[in-house]
């Protein structure tokens, strides 16, 4: 098939790459610029059509993003500027590029990777994908259905939005030590498998390259935890599994 392109838009950087589909994995080395700072509409389009550009790509692109993302409306905009909430990304990304474009939440783009290509492949019953990066993101899967949306960073431990705790965003802002930093990932996981009973929790974000720092300090539960095998190219990947399911 035409060759599909995955664009992962972070709060800190915005990533991509063209992805073999069949094995899950970019065919060239990603490119990454910087999350324009204020992260507004226009400037994040510009910078993902500079990564796109890289490639001379000419096919279809996905796109994650992190907030809540329906029907290609971007409705919340936690970790980037506010002007993002109502509108019709879809529309702004498809103009832009000139291509068909596909946006969806970039935990969900990241969970579509794992449970198809990594850690959660083959796994029946509930698995819960969290991207712990700027934020907390959450991918809840039921039987590899996919369902959207979840945002469980947002979930409230001790009068705060989790991530504000738990992220790895917060250990760094909090200057915590790893031990330190697992007691709030305990906690916020206590939360997590309180609500939804999972059998398996994918760990994936930029900090899943240090798993071996961190998920040895987890205590033990009723769900299995796990390192995300495809790392940070998970959103990248998902992005592009997104965009060929829509274009058919």
């Amino acid at each position: 098939m035409t060759a599909v392109f995955g664009v992962d838009i972070g709060g800190s950087g915005i990533k991509g790459a063209p992805v073999d589909l069949g094995r899950g994995e970019l065919t060239q080395e990603r490119y990454k610029v910087l999350t324009p700072q204020p992260s507004a509409p226009g400037a994040v389009v510009a910078a993902v059509c500079e990564v796109v550009r890289q490639f001379d790509h000419q096919g279809p692109v996905g796109l994650t993003f992190p907030g809540v993302v329906v029907n290609g409306h971007t409705r919340t905009a936690a970790n980037v500027d506010k002007g993002w909430i109502g509108l019709d990304a879809e529309g702004l990304f498809r103009e832009a590029l000139g291509l068909p474009a596909t946006v969806l939440n970039d935990a969900d783009a990241a969970g579509y990777a794992e449970t198809v290509h990594g850690a959660g492949r083959d796994q029946g019953g509930v698995v819960l994908v969290l991207t712990f990066g700027t934020g907390i993101g959450s991918a809840l899967f039921v039987d590899g259905t996919l369902v959207p949306n979840t945002e469980l960073g947002h979930l409230e431990l001790r009068g705060k939005d989790a991530e504000r705790r738990a992220s790895s965003a917060a250990k760094e802002r909090h200057g915590l030590t790893w031990e330190e930093w697992a007691v709030r990932v305990d906690e916020y996981l206590d939360a997590v498998e309180m609500l939804f009973s999972p059998q398996l929790v994918v760990i994936g974000g930029g900090v899943s390259r240090k798993h071996e720092k961190f998920l040895p300090l987890l205590r033990a539960r009723e769900a299995r935890i796990v390192p995300a095998e495809l790392r940070n190219d998970a959103g990248i990947v998902g992005a592009a599994m997104a965009a060929a399911r829509a274009s058919g």
